[in-house]
């Protein structure tokens, strides 16, 4: 079994081969080690776009708005993914991003992933009809199980979440009023046993 550390070794080099820059390549490394590591196929999905990309022609986006299309040709989901990256202290206002019509969007959802910690924000995506729930880089949901991740999305639907409890303020009260229960009054036997004492003095 390859190593985490040689598997974003290679796919650095091999991006670099492939006519990235070293930094884009490096994120790339990055990127596509994360998704190896949640058990998803970044490596085959990466061998297959860096294939195809001297035979196709994709197209880059430098500036990501509220709606993002590409008609004629399939956005590269590593440009992309940098520029999401990139943008995504600006990105984070807008709440709600669209794209239409990228290539190998499981690349481009590793780049989101990550964004997803450089804000503390949790990250809802849906590609067509499937969605995933990126959680801040520690984990992805998603109901693509024992499905083929798609090697064109028609549309991806980026929906930046706000920080919420996943309980009520009931639940949360009945909690903290249990817990109450360990708090102990400070005695003058605690005090005597606090910071400092039972120091000996030897001088």
């Amino acid at each position: 079994m390859k190593s985490l550390s040689e598997i974003e070794t290679t796919v650095k080099r091999a991006s670099k081969a492939a006519g990235y820059s070293w930094g884009v390549s490096e994120e790339t490394g990055k990127s596509i080690r994360l998704l190896e590591l949640f058990s998803l196929p970044g490596i085959k999905h990466l061998n297959e776009y860096l294939n195809q990309k001297n035979k196709s022609k994709f197209e880059s986006l430098s500036l990501i708005s509220e709606n993002n299309s590409s008609l004629k040709n399939p956005y590269c989901p590593i440009t992309l993914g940098v520029s999401f990256l990139d943008q995504i202290n600006v990105l984070e206002n807008l709440k709600k991003i669209e794209f239409k019509n990228v290539a190998y969007p499981i690349i481009f959802i590793s780049f989101i992933s990550r964004s997803s910690e450089i804000i503390g924000k949790k990250i809802n995506v849906k590609i067509d009809e499937k969605k995933m729930l990126l959680n801040l880089n520690v984990n992805i949901f998603s109901n693509f199980i024992d499905q083929e991740f798609p090697k064109i999305a028609n549309t991806i639907e980026v929906n930046l979440l706000e920080n919420e409890d996943n309980f009520t303020d009931e639940e949360w009260n009945n909690l903290y009023k249990l817990s109450e229960e360990t708090f102990v009054e400070e005695s003058d036997s605690l005090k005597e046993g606090a910071a400092g004492a039972g120091l000996t003095d030897n001088d």
